[in-house]
């Protein structure tokens, strides 16, 4: 027999549907995404960390689970809400279904709901808060979540990075660059990205500082993306302010935004924020419109930029700041995700162009000295 579960929004807002995944309570920032394939991408991707995920497509789990997508070790959603849920999934890839993934991670999921209709509220009013339930009755559930509203306000970036360094080579016949990743929450995709390119990969913390950075002596540092507001991470914007100029930089998504404030901008949230896989951005310089994959709820306020920062990219539903770059300093700096998964791949050319900028640096450097011990 089908359990009842309940999803309730902090301003009371009740919706009933069906059980699925973990039996259990959770609470968190209700979210939905546009993607129309990729759960298992989006269920993983430490973006989604303290979240709860809405589907906008009506059918999900028909190709079950695979042991290759994950795009971190944990399901980083704190919960699932889907209108329709595959139970029987057909793939040749599928080893597990949905619901058994869910409940071997503690994620519950809640089916039957009309997503189009909760988005298009998320939409009216703004993100808010939910707690999805099975065990508890809505008016408790409720009482519940209103004690947890602070929990958005937690620096999240801290709780899904790397505990340790670790170091991914380069996939190709000749390793040409050392890159340095600051883990926000990054994605094995970006990983992957860079490697291919070319790249010897340290990751390393969030927490990690200049002084352990200048002993990697890397060619170029990336800033990954990851979940929470960008305000939380003084310390690495710091850090990102005495890197610049020094070293190429490259920031995705959060790391886009930690850059812009370590510059001299300012970022503020969005009424509902840019998820899915099917964002429209422009190219300034060239005109040349991408299809991009996006997940965030901060953005750059493109007025506070100072002198010498230029806006590159912009986003065509909402002319908010999708790119910077420096008219001095070698900087790739953009708010959507460059290597999709899920999504459309039109972007993967700025983890080639970060390599070029390595090195052009690399031929402008005194080769006596190629190391960062100077600064």
């Amino acid at each position: 027999m089908t359990k009842k579960a309940y999803l309730i929004l902090e301003d009371g807002t009740t919706y009933e549907g069906e059980s699925f995944g973990a039996d259990t309570t959770t609470y968190g920032e209700v979210v939905f995404d546009t993607s129309m394939t990729g759960y298992q991408e989006m269920l993983t991707d430490p973006s989604f960390r303290g979240q709860l995920l809405v589907l906008t497509y009506p059918l999900v789990g028909n190709y079950g689970i695979n042991p290759i997508d994950d795009e971190s070790p944990h399901v980083q959603a704190r919960g699932l809400v889907v209108r329709e849920h595959c139970a029987t999934p057909s793939h040749f890839q599928s080893v597990q279904t949905l619901d058994s993934y869910l409940s071997t991670h503690g994620i519950p999921g809640i089916a039957g709901l009309d997503t189009r209709a909760l988005t298009r509220k998320l939409r009216a009013a703004g993100v808010m808060m939910g707690v999805l339930t099975s065990d508890l009755l809505p008016e408790d559930a409720l009482r519940e979540l209103r004690s947890t509203l602070a929990y958005g306000q937690m620096p999240l970036a801290h709780e899904v990075s790397t505990d340790s360094e670790r170091v991914a080579t380069a996939t190709t016949p000749d390793e040409a660059y050392h890159v340095v990743l600051v883990d926000c929450g990054v994605k094995q995709s970006i990983i992957r990205h860079l490697t291919a390119a070319g790249c010897r990969v340290t990751v390393v913390p969030v927490s990690a500082g200049l002084d352990r950075i200048r002993e990697l002596s890397p060619d170029g540092v990336l800033l990954s993306p990851g979940p929470g507001d960008p305000a939380h991470l003084t310390d690495l914007e710091e850090v990102m302010r005495q890197l610049l100029g020094r070293v190429p930089l490259m920031g995705v998504c959060l790391g886009h935004q930690v850059i812009a404030r370590a510059l001299g901008g300012q970022t503020f949230k969005l009424k509902f924020g840019h998820h899915g896989g099917n964002h429209p951005v422009r190219d300034v310089h060239t005109g040349r419109v991408y299809i991009t994959t996006q997940n965030h709820g901060y953005a750059v306020a493109g007025e506070t930029l100072p002198q010498g920062i230029a806006i590159s990219h912009v986003n065509l539903n909402d002319g908010t700041v999708e790119g910077i770059t420096h008219e001095e300093y070698p900087l790739i700096s953009i708010q959507y995700h460059a290597e999709g998964t899920p999504g459309p791949l039109d972007s993967t050319y700025l983890f080639h162009q970060f390599v070029d900028l390595m090195n052009e640096n690399s031929t402008r450097r005194n080769r006596v000295d190629s190391t960062l011990r100077d600064y």
